[in-house]
């Protein structure tokens, strides 16, 4: 297990907080990075034939989500099967969710279930990997995800915002991942490491390292753009970039727009209400601000969804003496839903696709600490927004929720629907950095016809 987890850990280079606090470094040390750097390649077209989607948050639900106490209820399965929560009917006859999700129920008409997920690896690094790019891993390579990808596509060299941001971090399937895999690093995962539902929510490093002013910080620059324009002279190969990483700290650092963005008291009380106090409501509600202010992706982390003993508290009730008491699924029912209607209100929601999945699902059986273990045999997905059809579940669970009974969707498939509704050919090659060329999506997959159609 150590050497897959091991073939999975990439050297990371600089950490964002040494790329942040640019007043601790020499504008030496970051003039030379870039020019190891290839040029970026932009083989999609962002605004492909066939994509509505502008921008995609992902709900990542660390831990893998159980599918039979969320989307794929079996009420007429035994006890042990169905667990101990009570199906609820939807707005689509028929079709029924937990007894938390009824905000969520309440909207089925505006998004898609896909019942039929089914993938071959239930470690929690090898399913995030396949999960969040849908190649099977591979010890040799880490494939990038689809934020990374986005990012490295729809990156505006002048934009103040990154374009691929985790809140509150990108520690997913173990922290193993890096995101942008073969990709170059400025198309890794900005991490706010903070939490927005905390009291004392801030962005780290988004202000300046002590004793740093925004003069000095304006020489240094100079001083950067300068050393560019001699290594240039000396190489003669034309145009070289300056360095990504602290061109985006730079603009970071110096922009009123950029720590208004992550301010969420800006936000009226009725609508922080409206999503949660808990940690996936502020987290939702701070990647609407991000895609309305141009981000292309925000992976939106909830952790806590391995749920091997004491399912029911953690789903439903929470943990004994927490200060909220709500469960990860009723959280998830709130801040899903109020994410959705704050979309609509805003005009937003049929250009932002939302994706809502884990790296697998639970074992169709209770286990004897009333858990349900890791299953990636089966399990569910949701789709809204960005073309995405309302009312629609793709394929189905036998009736223990054990194995697709109709319609599997594969990680592959899942990659060509998600690449298609950004409006990207999922036939795109990119290159590392040594210029092997690598697809965006496996060659095996193929989009979902009752979601892109």
């Amino acid at each position: 297990m150590n050497s897959k987890k091991n073939a999975f850990q990439r050297c990371a280079g600089n950490s964002r907080r040494n790329v942040l606090q640019i007043g601790g470094l020499t504008a030496l040390g970051l003039g030379l990075e870039h020019a190891a750097r290839l040029p970026e390649l932009r083989a999609a077209n962002p605004t492909g034939k066939g994509g509505k989607a502008r921008s995609c948050i992902l709900l990542w639900l660390d831990g893998g989500p159980s599918h039979l106490e969320t989307f794929d209820v079996k009420p007429d399965a035994p006890a042990e099967v169905r667990g101990p929560l009570t199906p609820i009917a939807t707005t689509i006859p028929g079709v029924h969710f937990s007894e938390c999700l009824p905000l969520t129920a309440a909207m089925m008409n505006k998004i898609t279930v896909v019942r039929s997920m089914t993938s071959t690896f239930g470690a929690h690094n090898l399913g995030t990997h396949n999960m969040t790019t849908g190649f099977k891993p591979t010890p040799v390579l880490e494939y990038a995800s689809y934020g990374s990808v986005l990012a490295h596509l729809r990156q505006d060299r002048e934009a103040i915002l990154p374009a691929n941001v985790a809140v509150p971090n990108y520690q997913i399937g173990g922290s193993n991942l890096t995101g942008n895999g073969y990709l170059p690093p400025a198309a890794r995962p900005f991490s706010l490491d903070g939490d927005p539902a905390s009291k004392d929510f801030q962005v780290r490093d988004l202000d300046l390292y002590a004793g740093v002013t925004s003069e000095r910080l304006m020489r240094r620059k100079q001083f950067l753009n300068k050393l560019d324009g001699l290594g240039r002279s000396v190489e003669n190969s034309g145009e070289s970039p300056s360095d990504p990483n602290f061109e985006q700290a730079f603009r970071l650092i110096t922009s009123a727009e950029s720590k208004a963005a992550f301010d969420l008291s800006k936000e009226p009380r009725k609508v922080r209400q409206r999503y949660g106090y808990k940690s996936i409501g502020g987290c939702c509600l701070m990647a609407r601000r991000l895609v309305e202010r141009g981000v292309p992706f925000v992976t939106v982390n909830n952790s806590g969804w391995d749920t091997h003993k004491a399912m029911y508290t953690r789903l439903k009730e929470g943990f004994t003496g927490a200060e909220n008491p709500q469960g990860l699924v009723p959280s998830l029912d709130l801040a899903f839903s109020a994410l959705v209607e704050d979309l609509e209100q805003r005009g937003l929601f049929d250009e932002t696709l939302i994706v809502i999945m884990g790296e697998f699902g639970r074992t169709p059986k209770l286990n004897t600490a009333a858990g349900r273990d890791h299953w990636p045999r089966v399990f569910s997905v949701v789709l809204a927004g960005g073309g995405v059809p309302g009312g629609v579940v793709v394929g189905a669970s036998d009736s223990t929720a054990e194995s697709p009974a109709e319609r599997p969707v594969t990680p592959s498939d899942l990659a060509h629907t998600i690449y298609t509704l950004m409006g990207i050919d999922p036939n795109t090659e990119l290159h590392t950095t040594d210029g092997r060329p690598i697809r965006i999506a496996p060659i095996d997959g193929e989009a979902i016809s009752e979601v892109v159609s």
